[in-house]
């Protein structure tokens, strides 16, 4: 009985037995059913065959290895005559009950002949006879064309050669022959095994075409852990994105169901085996049992690190698979006589004979047991890069398994809507809904579920089906746009694979009169994409004005219904599916009926005046808030909701009014004229250059430097009050000498001028401030009389309706604000839109002559007219030159402040080639405040 033990190795068998269990749970884990029961059953022939192998008298072994031999190459020469093709490759024969691949005898047979004939002592013609007898089955196995197998059968042959102890002198020129033969082998490589090769030097191979193999295996190792993801329900779909997964990539498959776990028990049952075998080798009572069973441990030990290193992508996926884990009949059949072979070279090495053996020097192989213990550290350390991989990227490859078998369709948000100050709606959505279904997984499901949505959709079952037909390929089809109520109706229906969401069209009731302040939506194109990284494909969003400012509020979140597909892209089942969120309302400062008093009261002086173009601003002068910000000549923004109509479109940009697109309140500046003597007042407040009582010349012109500057009309010498009231040039020009550009551009420069006034709009006009630095800057000149005409609001001066808005609020209150058309959003009152606090000039306290000047002015001057209001109202004209005005190039502003006692609200309006301030837009300043006054008092 101890005998008997001492002859088994029941380490060796129980190994065996754990690759072949390991290998039927990876299949099994997998779905292949069918696969793993063969696998079990030709396990279970297989141990049979290896217990009859164990029973061979090692005397037999090289008649053995012969009788392989031979029928491995009569096998082998077969296969191209009857052998059936895979992949462009013919291995197998196909024997009815089974398929046979002879490559795999061949190795086993380069195992026993060799070991066979070297054996005895070493002379060149056994050397020799070796390369010629391993050249047959090498040479037909490369032109099946199977190289990798090939190249497996000549490291079988080398390390036999290394193994019997040939002398380095005879080896070195056959390694360096091989060495220097490498670039012909490239030669005869087909495109996917240089794809491999490229995948594997490269390292940005792309993932879904050549690195696709080697991509689904890092995900399936790395996102593995120690337990592998075989439990979860969505396995079954997950393996399948792992190609070869029985065969050449099981290693990395069984991990992937399993765990690092059970892959380490696939390196120790290996690495059992291949101590084994080294054993049993050292304990051999003759040369040619030692060479076998070393060479059989060689075979496992090769197999292995290179199928664990292919899998893991430290070598070119070669298609290699672990003896009796990978499936494979052959391999599997004669991995199991190989193991019987050790059997009986361990059975006869316990053996006790009265005969004398070779000394165990000699028939030790060369390098046995550090061949093993580099086979040893090989493997532990793949598995400890293994693990590596799972510790730094665990997570992103689990995220990466999880997102490449989910395709979501977008499901849009529903914009919010904007409202106006008393909850008018001036931006809203269409009422219409696209449906739209999943082609492939419709079209498999019940004919009834078609004909009912056809139905539904007031077309005809063929209709539906020649529709589906032609996106077969497509992940979703829209079948059209439908109203509230039949929307309403095809969701009530509830059918599978049918989504129905707003098709997000935009409408503005208002059209023009409010197209400059709200913009459009439309899709996002690569600008968009900048602006909003992480927009989806095709989403909308807003282009222009507040729906662009406030895209992020309005927008929503949109929501996602997933499914399931499978590695070609075909949807297999539902997933998860998030509804969108709407996005919320915003409700702004504006007040409609304000807003289109303004564009009448504009359009109005446009047409008496000439003029070709018109902006107004109410503002509140206490916070900011925009009551108003007209803008003639408008657009409809309307026309601009995808799919856009080119003819409407085109209608846009033609015609008369220069700018349509433009908001010419926030984005057109022009010279301010008159209303800048206000600024240039204030510039004296502040550094007291002269006093306010001080009455300077008059007349109708001022001579300076060799130049004339004229007066608007002829009048008697002033004092701050009277220049301001009657807006004397003349007192302008000696004040901005007395001053200089830096002072005024100090002031005005706390006034806003130049600068945005950060209204909550985009793509504001900043204007221009001049001073002699700036100006030099841009290549041009300061002329001894620029100081004049900055001081009068011309030359290097310009400025939007805006900025003049809040200068005139500013020198009104002693406080400057930022203006805001937003006031809240969300429900109800909703949230507060964020604003600036108004900040308190640093010369507040001295802006009492301006103000006195601005109040003459509005009560007995140049704006008198606004003296029947019921409030004193503080104002400045100004009719500025502007070379690019229509008519006699007279911009006419006006703009004012009530009640000037307390300031409320700021006014001002232009006209661009409207001429005289007072005659043309001091109309347009008195309709508006009388209608605030109206509504407040």
């Amino acid at each position: 009985m101890q005998a008997d033990r001492r002859r088994s190795d029941p380490w060796l068998v129980a190994a065996a037995v754990v690759l072949v269990a390991l290998g039927v749970l990876n299949m099994w884990t997998t779905g292949m059913t069918a696969p793993a029961v063969r696998h079990a059953v030709l396990a279970a022939v297989g141990l049979g065959a290896m217990w009859a192998t164990s029973r061979m008298r090692i005397a037999t072994l090289s008649r053995f290895g012969w009788i392989l031999y031979i029928v491995s190459v009569v096998l082998l020469v077969a296969v191209p005559l009857i052998g059936i093709a895979t992949m462009g490759a013919q291995r197998w024969l196909n024997l009815g009950v089974f398929t046979l691949q002879p490559s795999e005898i061949a190795k086993l047979a380069l195992v026993l002949v060799p070991a066979s004939i070297l054996a005895r002592d070493y002379t060149v013609r056994r050397f020799l006879a070796v390369l010629a007898v391993a050249s047959v089955p090498i040479a037909l196995v490369a032109l099946q064309p199977d190289l990798s197998t090939a190249v497996v059968l000549v490291f079988t042959v080398v390390l036999m050669l290394i193994l019997a102890r040939v002398p380095m002198r005879s080896l070195l020129p056959l390694f360096a022959l091989g060495v220097a033969s490498l670039p012909l082998a490239l030669l005869f490589l087909r495109p996917y095994q240089l794809d491999r090769i490229n995948v594997f030097l490269s390292r940005d191979a792309d993932p879904q075409g050549s690195g696709w193999a080697a991509w689904q295996a890092d995900i399936a190792i790395g996102s593995a852990g120690w337990w592998g993801l075989g439990r979860e329900p969505d396995y079954g779909l997950r393996a399948t994105y792992l190609p070869e997964s029985e065969h050449d990539l099981a290693f990395a498959s069984l991990v992937y169901g399993w765990g690092l776990v059970a892959g380490l028990a696939v390196v120790l049952a290996v690495v059992v085996i291949v101590w084994r075998a080294v054993l049993a080798a050292r304990h051999a009572r003759t040369r040619e049992a030692a060479l076998v069973a070393a060479g059989v441990a060689g075979l496992f030990g090769i197999h292995t690190v290179v199928s664990v290193a292919q899998s893991l992508s430290l070598l070119p996926h070669t298609g290699m698979p672990i003896p009796l884990f990978s499936y494979g009949g052959t391999a599997s059949i004669v991995g199991f006589v190989s193991l019987g072979l050790v059997l009986a070279v361990r059975r006869d090495g316990v053996t006790r004979s009265l005969w004398a053996t070779e000394s165990r020097k000699r028939r030790l192989p060369r390098g046995v047991s550090t061949s093993a213990v580099a086979v040893t550290a090989s493997l532990v350390a793949m598995s400890m890069f293994a693990w590596q991989l799972q510790t730094a990227h665990g997570g992103d490859l689990r995220a990466t398994s999880d997102t490449q078998m989910l395709r979501c369709l977008r499901l849009p948000a529903e914009r919010g809507d904007i409202l106006d100050r008393n909850g008018v709606p001036v931006a809203v959505n269409v009422a219409e809904y696209s449906v739209a279904v999943v082609p492939r997984m419709f079209a498999d499901g019940d004919p009834g579920i078609g004909d009912e949505l056809a139905a539904l959709l007031a077309i005809t079952p063929d209709e539906l089906a020649d529709d589906l037909t032609s996106a077969e390929q497509e992940m979703q089809l829209v079948l059209g746009r439908v109203g509230a109520e039949q929307a309403r109706r095809i969701v009530d229906a509830q059918l599978p694979w049918v989504l129905v969401y707003p098709t997000g069209r935009r409408q503005y009731p208002q059209g023009e009169s409010l197209a400059s302040v709200l913009g459009y939506v439309g899709t996002a194109d690569e600008q968009g994409m900048q602006y909003w990284p992480n927009l989806p494909l095709g989403a909308r969003v807003g282009k222009a004005g507040l729906e662009m400012q406030y895209d992020a509020l309005l927008r929503g979140v949109d929501g996602r219904q997933c499914m399931y597909v499978d590695p070609s892209g075909r949807p297999v089942g539902t997933g998860e599916r998030v509804d969108p969120v709407r996005g919320h309302d915003l409700r702004l400062h504006l007040d409609l009926g304000m807003q289109q008093a303004a564009t009448d009261a504009l359009a109005q002086a446009m047409r008496t005046s000439g003029g070709d173009l018109g902006a107004a601003v109410v503002m509140d002068a206490r916070t900011g808030g925009v009551l108003a910000l007209a803008s003639v000549p408008g657009y409809d923004n309307n026309v601009f909701e995808p799919p856009v109509d080119p003819v409407a479109l085109a209608a846009q940009t033609e015609g008369t009014g220069p700018g349509r697109m433009l908001n010419h309140a926030a984005q057109t500046a022009v010279p301010p004229g008159s209303t800048f003597k206000i600024v240039t007042a204030a510039a004296n407040a502040s550094s007291h250059v002269l006093s306010p009582d001080t009455v300077l010349a008059g007349g109708a012109s001022y001579a300076y430097g060799g130049h004339t500057f004229a007066n608007w009309q002829p009048m008697g010498g002033n004092s701050l009050l009277g220049a301001i009231q009657w807006s004397d040039n003349v007192y302008f020009y000696q004040l901005a000498d007395l001053l200089g550009p830096e002072r005024i551009a100090a002031t005005a420069g706390e006034l806003g001028a130049g600068s945005p006034t950060g209204i909550d709009l985009p793509n504001e006009s900043a204007g221009f401030l001049g001073t002699p630095e700036n100006v030099g800057s841009i290549g041009g000149a300061w002329y001894p009389g620029s100081t004049l005409l900055m001081g009068i609001g011309q030359g290097t001066v310009s400025s939007t309706p805006l900025q003049v808005a809040r200068w005139t609020s500013g020198i009104a209150s002693g406080a400057m604000v930022t203006p805001q058309l937003a006031a809240s959003y969300g429900p109800a009152e909703g949230v507060p839109v964020s604003t600036e606090e108004p900040h308190r000039l640093s010369f507040a306290d001295e802006l009492g002559p301006v103000r006195a000047g601005m109040r003459a002015s509005a009560a007995a001057g140049t704006a008198g007219q606004l003296a029947s209001l019921p409030v004193p109202a503080g104002a400045k004209t100004g009719t500025a030159e502007d070379p690019s005005a229509p008519g006699k190039g007279l911009n006419a502003w006006f703009s004012a402040v009530v009640p000037f006692d307390a300031p409320e609200v700021v006014v001002t309006a232009l006209v661009r080639g409207g001429g005289f301030g007072s005659a043309t837009s001091g109309p347009v300043v008195k309709t508006l405040l009388e209608r605030y006054l109206a509504e407040t008092r």
